[in-house]
């Protein structure tokens, strides 16, 4: 690309698509957060009608490099734009109709297909050629549907919103409903020489104007909130119907006649199977390999059960982290904002270059050194009185030992995510369900690993200590403690979510709405924090210690978490 970027991208090719019988092509864009695996679902099934589908990685996104400007969905399409051109003007990809090119996207992706409808229109006035784009397909994002924008638009457009959007307080309507929202009628009404009346009432998934004049338009309204939108059925059968249309294509296939979701089944046994078969590869390390053998301890004895004070002790700073956790995350996304300006402004940076995962950084750090404090205050105020003493906790080690414990964790990490580059590249596939996925990453983001481990491990070892030092009582049995520190792991940011919900709920607006961003974001690291403490425990009970847990899960969910994000390293 331009300015030495590069871009990454997954091309679909229909069996059907040759020199001799060329078919069209769309462009699929993500959106912000998400690499091109979380939209190929919408390939898969273009591609399965005769389409050809080119799923990019955003600037800044996946496999892609950064940017040179700040505003690449705007200026750039997330590099979309280079990509239509290539497809274009080189015709190096002979089997592609190039008088039918489309684009869609999704939520910042969505904002880049429309943008790419005014861009491509505005370079046909000055050519006097047609448009480069024939249609465009824009879903989760309305903001760009302005006359600035539209009035250069001569392509066929489609729209598809979430009634339950979570940023539709944004909308001049302040909500999601685009039956008479002005953002969907400007792009009923915007054709240039429209001859019908203008429309006052936009009838949801009917088609307006045609194909042979370009003018084709046509709103849906899904019941669904913005995260789930690409992973609905309607939502993709809405994309493929409209597809067929302007491309004029008669696939044979029904819109809901759909296989994408056996994909995401599968890659999600994948994803769990991943997880579970650590334990058992640390077991076999640690019984068969001599050099981790030492690591091997008796397990220390349960504490004792909780009793009368004890009890209520262990409740209130159970609440007390949970409410911690709950009321700390939103200041101190805001507080990553300032703390790191330039990622934060999507400018090139090795100094915590990535915006998201700043903020998830800064509440790790501070509940981690919160469950700290919290262990101690459970000792000191119950634990001693009960008898319970440093060696059920699990803590006594050396350096040597140490030393042997990361050794092994890098062990697991290494064949973790071995095994990940193996199954992608003889089958193209990652570990992943919809938009929680575990992906390959490019090697520089070994150097962020070393950059944001540090500051996420307390996080890891104080739940660590806390699972195996203070929530393992005698007489309870395993399965109840381990959900009651799971539960007790994840209910803080739980808490959020749910707050956020049911707000949009009872009110259509959601609470956090500046913030809304960072609690989508929650979707992911939720499930993270829910099973944190089960590897912690089996860690513990193959090792007598609360040290490989936290030091194996560290690497592996953090490179999980950076490998996911925007990614602002400098070119």
């Amino acid at each position: 690309m331009q300015n030495g970027q590069w871009l990454t991208a997954d091309l679909f090719r229909p069996r059907t698509a040759t020199n001799e019988n060329k078919a069209p092509l769309v462009v699929v864009v993500p959106g912000f957060q998400r690499s091109k695996e979380s939209l190929e679902n919408v390939s898969m099934e273009l591609a399965r009608r005769g389409i050809v589908a080119i799923t990019i990685d955003p600037y800044a996104q996946g496999g892609s490099s950064s940017s040179m400007t700040p505003q690449s969905a705007t200026t750039e399409g997330y590099g979309m734009f280079a990509v239509v051109d290539f497809v274009a003007d080189t015709g190096i990809l002979n089997y592609v109709d190039q008088t039918r090119l489309g684009v869609t996207g999704h939520s910042a992706g969505g904002n880049a297909a429309i943008l790419a409808a005014s861009y491509f229109g505005r370079e046909a006035a000055r050519t006097g050629r047609p448009s480069k784009l024939q249609s465009v397909f824009v879903s989760g994002y309305v903001l760009s549907m302005t006359d600035k924008v539209l009035r250069h638009v001569r392509c066929n457009v489609g729209m598809s919103y979430a009634l339950y959007d979570e940023g539709a307080y944004r909308n001049e309507m302040k909500n999601g409903d685009m039956r008479r929202a002005p953002e969907a009628l400007r792009l009923v009404n915007s054709p240039p020489g429209r001859a019908e009346a203008p429309v006052t009432e936009v009838e949801i998934g009917h088609y307006y104007g045609t194909v042979a004049e370009s003018n084709l338009r046509v709103v849906h309204n899904e019941r669904m909130i913005h995260p789930f939108q690409p992973y609905s059925i309607t939502a993709t059968a809405n994309q493929i119907e409209y597809f067929e249309k302007v491309f004029g294509l008669n696939s044979g296939l029904a819109s809901h006649d759909q296989v994408w979701f056996w994909k995401e089944l599968l890659t999600l046994v994948s994803l769990v199977a991943s997880f579970v078969a650590l334990v058992p590869a640390a077991q076999l390390l640690l019984a068969h390999v001599r050099f981790f053998q030492p690591l091997v301890h008796s397990i220390p004895p349960p504490q004792p059960r909780a009793q009368g004070p004890g009890r209520v002790v262990f409740w209130v700073l159970l609440v007390a982290g949970a409410l911690v956790a709950c009321f700390s995350y939103i200041p101190l996304a805001e507080l990553s904002q300032k703390l790191f300006a330039e990622a934060s402004g999507r400018e090139q940076t090795w100094f915590f270059p990535q915006r998201m995962n700043n903020a998830v950084m800064l509440w790790a750090l501070l509940n981690g050194l919160v469950g700290f404090l919290l262990f101690y205050l459970g000792h000191r105020w119950s634990g001693q009185a009960a008898g319970v003493t440093p060696a059920r906790w699990g803590t006594q080690t050396s350096a040597r030992e140490l030393a042997r414990t990361a050794v092994l964790a890098l062990v697991l990490f290494t064949g973790f995510f071995g095994l990940l580059f193996g199954v992608h590249y003889f089958f193209q596939v990652d570990y992943r369900f919809a938009f929680i996925g575990v992906r390959v990453f490019q090697p520089t983001l070994l150097v962020l690993l070393l950059l944001y481990a540090p500051a996420f491990l307390p996080f890891f070892l104080a739940n660590s200590l806390r699972v195996n030092g203070a929530m393992r009582p005698a007489g309870v049995p395993e399965w109840r403690s381990m959900l009651l520190a799971g539960v007790a792991n994840s209910l803080g940011l739980l808490l959020i979510v749910i707050v956020q919900y049911a707000a949009l709920a009872a009110t259509g607006t959601v609470h956090w709405t500046d913030g809304w961003l960072y609690i989508n974001l929650l979707f992911g690291v939720v499930p993270m924090m829910f099973i944190l403490p089960y590897f912690n425990r089996h860690f513990f009970r193959l090792t007598g210690r609360v040290y490989l847990g936290p030091l194996t899960t560290c690497l592996i969910f953090i490179m999980i978490l950076i490998s996911s994000t925007v990614c602002y390293i400098p070119l």
